[in-house]
């Protein structure tokens, strides 16, 4: 089992890291060749590319969740028949959001609240990143497939291929064209073509049980897909917001300075929270097969392993957090004023990710096992209950150290709430008789 979840979960969490290393090094790049500004702008449009990250991971979770449990049950047909549905919804659904978002760029960072210069800049990186929305979705969901469909490493090969090119074509783009800001949502987007040019022949050339094919749409096939993955989109949204709120409340309570300090923070924070999303997604498809197959001792291991397992991610990120900080956020600004803002508040919000970890681990469990009502009630008391109450209070008493402290206070209280109200072993127990 151990070989098993390694297989997996490391696979998953590198591809996943890798993912991050698109927008790191869009970061990079953006503060060293444009600026603080660049950087803020880019930021303000995070909010837009984690909720389309979120959707992609709606299919990919909740279709994958699907096909592995088929494969479980030994039919494999429905398995080749759910994929068959994801990849034309995921088709359907990222080139709406690309064209919808290139058309009305400018009003979006409106009202999310971009204003002056920074609206300029992050109108024009949502507008150029929006022509490969559908690229970014399609990628995503290709990636969870091939994983589901017993080949891991693959989709840790295109990440690796897909971010070499970012890296190369951010510097051509920035550095050499001078396209400033454009440069660096196109050279996003080249990266993620390159890594579903790399994925489909998983596919092209039979490598699993899943093929290429027509599929038809059954409208109770889709419900399912998207209400066991919709967690997995409602997670994402939730981190969005815990941006939006984070950064109304430090343009509030502190000014500009802070908002780029955060900004760095979330570069950085981006690495940890990408390779605990990895290790979950990696584990998914283990649970899955196991509830399929009626085998309720694995799932229970496999759910503790990833509990575990991912404190100790937490434990060393933390300490590199501690002892390197300062390195790691110069990358980004050599601004000294944003760099001792952002040291302090990195290393006291990555306390949050110990519980954050347990519960992005007991959400996408309750999704592999089709029981999505307890991820979305973890994923909506996290962002949207108990953070705003633990922003407004800490930041009116402590100031900016109450602001840094209130993603703890909100995962600590979610994760108590779950565990009161629900237990994995209990429900677990309950549908495998």
């Amino acid at each position: 089992m151990l070989k098993q979840f390694f297989k997996y979960s490391i696979s998953s969490m590198f591809a996943m890291f890798v993912t991050s290393l698109y927008t790191i090094i869009d970061g990079i790049f953006v503060g060293r060749g444009i600026g603080d500004v660049g950087l803020a702008a880019v930021n303000m449009v995070l909010p837009i590319t984690i909720m389309y990250f979120g959707i992609a991971t709606m299919l990919a979770v909740g279709g994958g969740s699907m096909v592995s449990k088929s494969f479980g049950e030994n039919d494999v047909l429905r398995g080749q028949d759910i994929f068959g549905q994801t990849i034309k919804l995921t088709i359907i659904v990222s080139f709406s959001l690309s064209i919808f978002a290139f058309v009305f760029s400018r009003a979006i960072m409106y009202c999310i609240g971009a204003r002056e210069e920074i609206l300029n800049y992050s109108s024009q990186y949502l507008r150029f990143y929006s022509l490969f929305c559908s690229a970014n979705l399609i990628g995503i969901v290709l990636n969870s497939f091939v994983r589901n469909d017993y080949n891991p490493k693959l989709g840790m090969v295109a990440n690796i291929f897909g971010a070499l090119a970012n890296i190369i074509f951010d510097y051509v783009f920035i550095f050499k064209f001078n396209l400033g800001i454009k440069g660096a949502a196109l050279a996003t987007g080249l990266g993620q073509i390159i890594t579903i040019l790399i994925l489909i022949n998983h596919f092209i050339f039979k490598k699993g049980n899943l093929r290429f094919g027509y599929s038809s749409f059954d409208f109770k096939v889709l419900k399912n897909i998207v209400s066991i993955g919709f967690p997995s989109f409602l997670s994402e949204i939730t981190f969005s917001v815990i941006i939006f709120f984070y950064n109304i409340a430090l343009i509030f309570f502190v000014g500009s300075k802070a908002l780029t300090a955060f900004s760095v923070i979330n570069y950085i924070n981006a690495n940890i929270y990408m390779i605990l999303l990895g290790m979950n997604f990696g584990v998914q498809p283990l649970i899955s097969y196991s509830f399929g197959s009626k085998d309720g001792r694995n799932m229970i291991k496999f759910y503790k392993f990833s509990k575990k397992f991912g404190l100790t991610l937490t434990l060393i990120y933390v300490l590199i957090c501690v002892f390197w900080g300062h390195e790691l956020i110069s990358i980004f600004s050599s601004d000294s004023e944003i760099i001792k803002i952002a040291y302090f508040g990195l290393n006291v919000s990555n306390l949050a990710f110990f519980m954050l970890g347990i519960n992005l681990t007991t959400s996408i469990y309750y999704q592999a096992i089709e029981i999505p009502k307890y991820s979305n009630i973890i994923c909506l008391f996290r962002s949207f209950v108990f953070l705003p109450i633990s922003l407004v209070v800490l930041a009116k008493f402590f100031g900016i150290t109450g602001i840094w402290m209130s993603l703890i206070f909100s995962e600590a209280l979610s994760l108590l709430f779950i565990n009161l109200m629900v237990r994995v072993g209990k429900i677990t127990k309950e549908i495998v008789v």
